[in-house]
C-alpha cells in the first residue's frame, strides 16, 4: 500500500474555488481502480492549509492517478487557489516492525 500526504496553503479569496475543484477531484478519484481511499481535511493549526490524504493498492495504481484526465485538470487549476507549492509525503503503507 501506498500512502499520500499532500499539503496544500491555500489562498484565502480563493478557498470557495479550491474545495469546488477538490470535491470534484475527490469524487472522480474515489473511483479510480486501486483507490483505497482519498480525503480532503482541514488544518486546525494552520488556516486555509488543507491535506489531502491518499491510499492506494500500489505505485501502479498512484502512476495511473497523476496521468487521469481529473487529476491533470486539478493540477492546471492549482496555480489559481495556491497561496505556496504543494508538498507531498509519500509512505510505504506496511507498519516498522521492531
Amino acid at each position: 500500500m501506498i500512502i499520500i500526504h499532500a499539503h496544500m496553503q491555500i489562498q484565502p479569496q480563493q478557498e470557495v474555488v479550491f474545495l469546488d475543484a477538490a470535491k470534484q477531484l475527490i469524487a472522480a478519484t474515489r473511483n479510480e481502480e486501486g483507490n483505497i481511499s482519498y480525503d480532503l481535511v482541514r488544518s486546525t493549526e494552520r488556516e486555509h492549509h488543507y491535506t489531502m490524504i491518499e491510499l492506494w493498492q500500489d505505485e501502479a495504481a498512484t502512476a495511473a492517478h497523476n496521468t487521469s484526465a481529473h487529476f491533470q485538470t486539478f493540477v492546471q487549476q492549482a496555480p489559481e487557489f495556491m497561496a505556496a507549492p504543494m508538498k507531498v509525503d509519500v509512505f510505504a503503507g506496511e507498519a516498522v516492525q521492531r
